[in-house]
């Protein structure tokens, strides 16, 4: 509930209610390593104010954290980015963004509990950072798409290149993307529903 600063409280806002038609909602989680933009893709995307738990950087995070590529930044997500999108009238994805920090990976285990799929959003400055999140997601068994978000000092390569650097399965899409735009991050959601449709699909008895 918010608190508007008299004496009354006041519930969501309407425009946050969930849609009365929605039947089905599905946990996608976005997943990276330290700067890559999960809080900024959950913030363009979602179609309610993301909740979100930015705390300020500090002195402690140095020689901790790995922050190449976003020595600018100045906040960091401790526990979860969320937010919401309905995709169709009936459709409901519910976005959850995992702190990048390998200190507070410890918090992934319940983020990834009940998740249908993940989005994993690459920075080709830093592919090693991913690595391990990569391998996270196979050892919970969470299908997932890769999503290379557009930074302007990034060195571009063939997709095939960062599938073989990655150690990617054919199947798993590779997309390009700027988290920083709705249109395009919905693209990437896309992508993953698509891909989880297909791979459902394969498993469905003939």
């Amino acid at each position: 509930m918010d608190y508007n600063g008299s004496d009354t409280i006041t519930g969501p806002s309407p425009k946050d209610h969930l849609p009365h038609t929605a039947e089905t909602a599905v946990k996608i989680v976005i997943v990276g390593g330290f700067g890559v933009g999960k809080t900024t893709m959950v913030g363009s995307v979602s179609e309610i104010r993301p909740l979100t738990t930015e705390e300020t950087m500090t002195q402690a995070g140095i020689g901790v954290d790995d922050n190449f590529g976003s020595d600018t930044k100045t906040a960091t997500t401790v526990a979860m980015d969320f937010g919401r999108i309905s995709i169709t009238d009936q459709l409901v994805l519910y976005l959850f963004g995992t702190p990048g920090q390998e200190r507070f990976w410890f918090l992934w285990n319940g983020l990834f509990e009940g998740a249908l799929g993940a989005v994993v959003l690459l920075d080709t400055r830093r592919l090693e950072v991913s690595f391990d999140v990569i391998g996270r997601l196979e050892e919970k068994g969470v299908p997932f798409v890769v999503a290379v978000n557009d930074f302007p000092d990034a060195p571009g390569h063939p997709v095939e290149d960062l599938r073989q650097a990655l150690d990617l399965a054919p199947e798993i899409p590779i997309v390009a993307c700027d988290a920083r735009r709705r249109a395009s991050s919905r693209d990437v959601l896309m992508t993953l529903l698509r891909f989880l449709h297909a791979l459902a699909t394969a498993k469905a008895p003939a």
